[in-house]
């Protein structure tokens, strides 16, 4: 067996972080292991053994990969497959939570293909996994060598009853009012991401310095156990060759396109035009210069041409900010683009909203059901119902693109939750299950952002009693060795060419959710962060003014094509006689009601849902059922019916079907021969439920104790 090399960090609680590698998968150019108590991670890397030229790709060919072994939590898979099959929304959640802090560590010339895969070996309930994957990886890359600004880590940190836990459970966690999971480098934060019940932004801001504390220990484990490895391990390929540039050679390309197209670029942004204008115009500048290259050349270096092009964007917009503080559609750093929305634009849905911001559009749908059409979730981790949840489309005509539609993709899955952790809190407690739908049919950056204005929209057009609406914005920054510009509301190409994405939701009283990426791991302070926190403060009251004026207030009544749902509780000893032998009972009462009536038995009592569109008949189905289930209460006056006259008293209805005896000394104070002297059969009499007879286990009743004792002569 070989040798395990082993760090320990101390937790709170007596707990401890265990990193371990040496032992499994020693093919992998780097693996290791993260315990802590029972729940165990393997993160393995695997580098390309070729180098990508700088010419035949773009982008960091980085794929993180995420999955939870279901023997892990001890369970078999569910389905009629018995095998894990694609990847679930909460593991591809996971594995943007690792790509988004692990992305911006590796340099721009950094083109091997590396791949990096998870496994949840082992779960343990009371430690959830998502946030100890960046501590794997982290810990994988280094003990393999390859070159990042890392180490680096990602913690969970959450608040209880104002004291913070780290690496919590999912108990703790339904109990907190901040969950965020915080990635960093010794020296800056890199990523945040999670959800809040309308926190202050001090608060928000503590909590991720003690993450960040906590994140700088790990750090220091994870070179310390790279210092334990041995110093003659064998590296299959030189690190510095990568480092090279491999652009030297066509230095003379480079500045020919400079030359040819950097003033007529900055003569068009200098416009001021809108998104799809202002891309026709740098097409059209890029198109001329590729004509007067011959048709070798444009194959041989037509990625090559488009990187250029991309620097040429970005250092004019970079000067336009900082040098000028201008922006491509004239905006000041703090101005929010021109806002307008309408609700109730889709007359057929229980409740929409269009919503604009600049080109950035989102037509969002609110859909009521029963509890039937909540969203399962079944997984290593938990087993849930969501009663809301939020999906978020995001079709490639909304950026005037043609691509092929494969399902929903991982961006899709990402927007889409944190626009569902934005609104989630402050959705009041109701009967329905709640479906919000965002399809974006414009983009030019924040559209996640123009998701959750939409919603929130969407839902108070639905009659939802939402008291605090939510809005969003989306923060940028501009960085260079002498100034600093924070810019609010980002558009797209200020999102790609700045240091940050900082998206920010919130009501009046605080923020409800965020999910924050930098493009550069050095340079964001906690005072230069506290500066963006205020500043989105701003933006983002203003926005949800601006959504105000459209809707001022939720409805007060659902629109007449929505479910309406009424529920009720019973003793589950009824259950069975409110269904009938065979469903005989319940399918009579559907049917002459024009209800769904659902059944399900929670906590020893039976819990009963009666959807309709009529009130009228809804009502009709409740008085079935409470007819059917009726019980008296102690002390409590009905009104009865006679239904028939006996010598020793009358039988009377307090409920149909339910009939007890009204003895002839209980019917009144005055002594009675003949009891058709008081009552006569069909006459509506009160009478009071004194309790069920020892003896005889029948009713007690009494009218007299509701008449005046008459005085004594």
């Amino acid at each position: 067996m070989s040798d395990t090399i082993k760090e320990i960090i101390s937790l709170e609680n007596d707990r401890t972080i265990v990193l371990e590698t040496g032992q499994l998968a020693r093919q992998a150019d780097g693996a290791a292991i993260v315990r802590v108590k029972n729940t165990m991670l393997l993160a393995t890397v695997v580098v390309s053994k070729e180098i990508n030229k700088k010419n035949e790709i773009n982008f960091l060919p980085l794929t993180v990969d995420y999955r939870e072994k279901y023997s892990a939590g001890g369970k078999i898979p569910g389905g009629f497959i018995k095998r894990e099959g694609r990847p679930s929304d909460e593991e591809i959640l996971t594995m943007r939570l690792v790509d988004r802090v692990l992305r911006p560590t590796f340099s721009e010339s950094f083109r091997r293909e590396i791949q990096i895969m998870i496994s949840l070996l082992s779960y343990d309930k009371t430690v959830l996994p998502d946030g100890l994957a960046g501590l794997a990886a982290s810990t994988a890359l280094s003990v393999a060598g390859i070159p990042f600004d890392g180490p680096i880590s990602e913690i969970r940190i959450i608040r209880v009853n104002e004291k913070f836990i780290l690496n919590p459970s999912l108990d703790q966690l339904e109990k907190a009012d901040i969950d965020l999971i915080v990635g960093a480098s010794i020296n800056s934060i890199i990523m945040i991401e999670g959800e809040m019940k309308e926190i202050p932004e001090k608060e928000f801001l503590n909590a991720i310095t003690i993450a960040h504390q906590a994140i700088k220990t790990q750090i220091k484990a994870q070179i310390q156990l790279v210092e334990k490895l041995p110093k003659n391990r064998f590296f299959f390929f030189d690190y510095d060759s990568d480092m090279e540039d491999s652009l030297l050679e066509n230095e003379n390309f480079k500045k020919k396109l400079f030359s040819f197209s950097y003033k007529k670029v900055e003569r068009i942004y200098k416009n001021f035009l809108n998104k799809k204008t202002r891309s026709i115009q740098e097409k059209k500048i890029l198109n001329k210069f590729k004509k007067n290259l011959s048709l070798d050349e444009r194959e041989k270096n037509e990625i090559f041409i488009h990187q250029c092009y991309e620097e040429i964007k970005k250092k004019i917009i970079r000067h336009m900010i900082l040098e000028e503080g201008i922006r491509l559609d004239g905006r000041t750093n703090q101005q929010i683009r021109p806002i307008w929305s309408i609700v109730d634009y889709l007359p057929g849905v229980h409740g929409s909203a269009l919503f604009s911001r600049g080109d950035t559009q989102s037509l969002t749908t609110v859909t009521l059901g029963s509890s039937l059409d909540a969203n399962r979730i079944d997984n290593v981790i938990m087993e849930n119902q969501e009663k809301f949840y939020l999906h978020y489309n995001f079709p490639p005509f909304s950026t005037g693109e043609i691509r092929p539609i494969r399902g929903v993709t991982r961006r899709e899955v990402g927007h889409g939750n944190l626009a569902q952790r934005a609104l989630k809190n402050i959705i009041p407690n109701n009967p329905y299950t709640i479906r919000v739908v965002s399809d974006i049919l414009e983009s030019n950056g924040s559209s996640s952002m123009a998701t959750v204005c939409a919603a929130s929209l969407a839902l108070m057009d639905a009659g939802i009693p939402i008291e605090n609406p939510v809005s969003g914005i989306s923060m940028g920054l501009f960085t260079d060795k002498e100034k600093t510009v924070i810019i609010s509301d980002i558009m797209g190409d200020e999102d790609g060419f700045g240091e940050l994405d900082f998206k920010i939701t919130g009501t009046k009283n605080g923020i409800t959710a965020c999910q924050m990426d930098v493009k550069k791991t050095q340079g964001l302070t906690y005072n230069l962060l506290n500066k963006i926190l205020m500043q989105a403060l701003k933006g983002r009251i203003f926005i949800l003014k601006k959504m105000l004026e459209s809707l001022p207030s939720y409805r007060k009544k659902l629109k007449p094509n929505a479910p309406k749902i009424y529920t009720l509780n019973i003793p589950k000893d009824f259950i069975g006689a409110v269904i009938g032998p065979g469903g005989k009972v319940i399918q009579e009462i559907q049917s002459d009601t024009d209800t769904s009536i659902l059944i399900e038995e929670k906590g020893g009592i039976g819990y009963i849902e009666i959807i309709g569109k009529n009130y009228n008949k809804m009502e009709k189905a409740v008085n079935r059922i409470k007819e059917i289930t009726f019980v008296p209460e102690i002390g409590k006056v009905y009104k009865a019916k006679v239904k028939s006259i006996k010598d020793f008293g009358a039988f009377v209805e307090i409920s149909k079907g339910i009939e007890g005896l009204l003895h002839i000394s209980e019917i009144g104070w005055k002594r009675l021969s003949n009891i058709e002297e008081e009552l006569h059969v069909g006459d509506l009499i009160d009478v009071k439920f004194m309790g069920i007879d020892d003896k005889n286990k029948k009713m007690k009743l009494s009218r007299k104790v509701l008449l005046p004792r008459p005085t004594k002569k």
